[in-house]
């Protein structure tokens, strides 16, 4: 289930909140400009399914959102547990990093931790199956799929070069817990 844990950026032991609740989580975000939809897909969508399947089951949300923000790209990506590069792909978006355009990721299937450091205060959202996110371009965050990676996802994109991670330099990533899902997706 989603769940976002709000923080104050220098206690990631004592959440100010706490919430699976899908209204909340989608209001509280969008407080800060992140939307959160949850999207259903218009027929099943089967392990292994083509890019041109998983486009077919979510055409008119897809489409929708393209128009909307004027996407020029649209792909999916997919890792699975037993890819031999997990860690190095883990590990290149756990340190705190922006991009220069809107990160867009809907989950087709499985998880992943999002972690957003906006102001003084720590926005952490655990997606999964049939979740949107979409940050903002400039906002701080970083991303961990997990020891074990399992997701499919679609990726919306404006500029070719424009998903280049800028880091900040700070340690606050390795200040607040590294993802574990709670849930098999």
């Amino acid at each position: 289930m989603s769940r976002l844990r709000i923080y104050d950026d220098t206690r990631p032991e004592s959440p100010l909140l706490d919430t699976q609740d899908g209204a909340v989580i989608a209001a509280e975000l969008q407080k800060i400009g992140v939307t959160f939809e949850r999207w259903q897909a218009t027929a099943p969508v089967a392990p292994g399914a083509s890019q041109e399947e998983v486009f077919a089951a979510y055409r008119a949300d897809i489409d929708r959102l393209v128009a909307e923000r004027g996407f020029k790209s649209v792909d999916v990506a997919s890792i699975a547990p037993d890819n031999p590069n997990r860690a190095e792909l883990r590990k290149k978006f756990l340190d705190e990093h922006f991009h220069k355009e809107d990160e867009v990721r809907f989950f087709v299937a499985g998880s992943g931790l999002f972690t957003l450091h906006v102001g003084d205060k720590v926005y952490e959202i655990e997606c999964v199956k049939d979740d949107l996110i979409a940050v903002p371009d400039g906002t701080t965050h970083w991303f961990d799929m997990g020891d074990e990676p399992s997701f499919v996802a679609i990726r919306f994109f404006t500029e070719p070069d424009g998903w280049v991670g800028h880091f900040t330099g700070t340690d606050i990533a390795q200040k607040f817990p590294r993802y574990v899902p709670t849930q098999a997706s």
